[in-house]
């Protein structure tokens, strides 16, 4: 049986390229809770389309496809890195840092009180995207920021 559609949510959806999408979706399911909306299978296994729900969000994925990019892969690690970096807002990134690095994701820059507020990481998972995370802190002025910056240096 074939299964339904999952409608385009509205906004902006990123669309990853991957190396090894299903192996992404299981990573994605235990790193951020992710749950997984629908998947596409070509006949040789490999996904054309997938669709995960993750933090309130929605991300589509697929495995890379070179042969139909003229011969060039389009996956962070075809391309030695990613310029995009996807962005969770938590209500408890201590727990949620903690559980992607269990899960195997590379801390790039420790989760810390950053300088305007925020508790904030980043963390690349084994596929090679790039992710921020953060949980809100203490609403400060433009000057008390600028402040804590200047002490930073």
């Amino acid at each position: 049986m074939a299964e339904a559609a999952v409608p385009t949510p509205p906004g902006v959806v990123p669309y990853l390229t991957i190396a090894g999408a299903s192996d992404a979706i299981e990573f994605y399911k235990k790193a951020f809770g992710a749950t997984e909306l629908s998947r596409m299978p070509g006949p040789d296994g490999k996904l054309m389309h997938a669709a995960l729900a993750v933090n309130g969000g929605v991300i589509f994925l697929s495995d890379d496809f070179p042969e139909m990019n003229d011969g060039k892969g389009g996956s962070p690690k075809a391309l030695g890195g990613s310029a995009v970096t996807i962005h969770l807002t938590l209500s408890d990134v201590d727990a949620a840092w903690a559980q992607a690095v269990a899960a195997g994701a590379e801390v790039v820059m420790p989760l810390e009180t950053q300088f305007w507020g925020d508790r904030y990481d980043q963390l690349r998972d084994p596929f090679g995207h790039s992710w921020s995370l953060s949980q809100p802190g203490a609403a400060l002025s433009p000057e008390e920021i600028e402040k804590a910056m200047q002490a930073q240096r």
